[in-house]
């Protein structure tokens, strides 16, 4: 892709963000998903199901790069401009976790957990403030790598056609890479494939939120704490974003009345506020324009 229509698709993203009326590509590969769970029928034996969920995540991989390929290869600049900024979500992720501390600050907790159950998939209904902001902060922190991060780095890689796959990666790991059944050999294959596509990204992002931070606590805090997440990815931002902001993230979320403790990232840290969630989301602003600039001037000279 070249560098002037990244740029076209990144300054879009921030002037448009996710119209809700836009048929977004992530919506019909969510589509897809669905209905070949439906099909694959999930809850069978280990290896059927570990059969099932690897054939289902190679269909929907491959064909969203297909279709990306051909899509471009068609359509021209305009169309992989308007699919570049499908995949990219600067916008998105500063409103919606802005909207839930704006009602915070109207001191509306009830909106405020239903605005994060939106975003989360914890259990919100009820989470006290000082949960709803970590809920925001640890938000913040892992959607600058699979909303900014991970598909800049792709579209500057692969294009277009890589960026979509990703994105297809993701949205199949959000539906069916979770450990408990029927999903747990089902969708093995995908939440593998997803820690693998970011692997790097995620470091890539905690090292944005260090340089924009310019704090040694939070490189202190990515090198210390960052491995300590059961996901290898997800507590490389959390952990750089915790030690930024000097607060305390991780600790036990419930998901539909379960409980899941998370290790804490920078545990000497204080309970977060309403100041700090605000300051997460100028870092991730932030860390959003650096990195864009880095690929940019990367692409430029390449």
């Amino acid at each position: 892709m070249t560098p002037s229509r990244l740029a076209a698709a990144y300054t879009l993203d921030w002037i448009a963000g996710d119209p809700r009326s836009f048929p977004h590509p992530v919506r019909l590969i969510g589509k897809a998903v669905s209905l070949g769970e439906r099909l694959l029928r999930p809850g069978r034996s280990r290896n059927a199901d570990f059969l099932r969920g690897s054939f289902l995540t190679a269909a929907i991989v491959a064909g969203s790069w297909q279709a990306a390929r051909i899509t471009v290869r068609k359509g021209g600049a305009v169309f992989e401009i308007l699919l570049a900024w499908t995949t990219l979500a600067t916008r998105s992720l500063l409103e919606e976790t802005t909207a839930v501390l704006d009602a915070l600050d109207s001191e509306d907790l009830s909106l405020a957990r239903c605005r994060l159950a939106t975003i989360v998939g914890r259990d919100t209904a009820s989470l006290p403030e000082p949960e709803i902001l970590r809920a925001v902060i640890e938000t913040a922190a892992e959607g600058l790598c699979d909303g900014i991060v991970a598909p800049l780095f792709y579209l500057a890689l692969g294009g277009v056609p890589l960026a979509l796959a990703y994105k297809a990666i993701s949205t199949l790991d959000s539906m069916i890479g979770h450990f408990e059944p029927p999903y747990r050999y089902f969708g093995r294959s995908a939440a593998r494939l997803d820690d693998g596509a970011n692997f790097l990204p995620a470091r890539l992002a905690a090292i944005a939120i260090i340089f924009v931070s310019r704090s040694y606590q939070s490189w202190l805090a990515f090198c210390r704490d960052g491995r300590k997440h059961p996901s290898p990815n997800a507590g490389q931002t959390e952990a750089a974003m915790a030690g930024a902001l000097g607060v305390r993230l991780g600790g036990m979320n419930y998901y539909d009345g379960r409980p899941s403790p998370k290790p804490q990232l920078y545990p000497e840290g204080r309970v977060p506020t309403r100041t700090d969630a605000r300051a997460s989301l100028r870092i991730v602003a932030l860390s959003s324009l650096a990195f864009f600039a880095t690929v940019l001037l990367v692409r430029r000279s390449s």
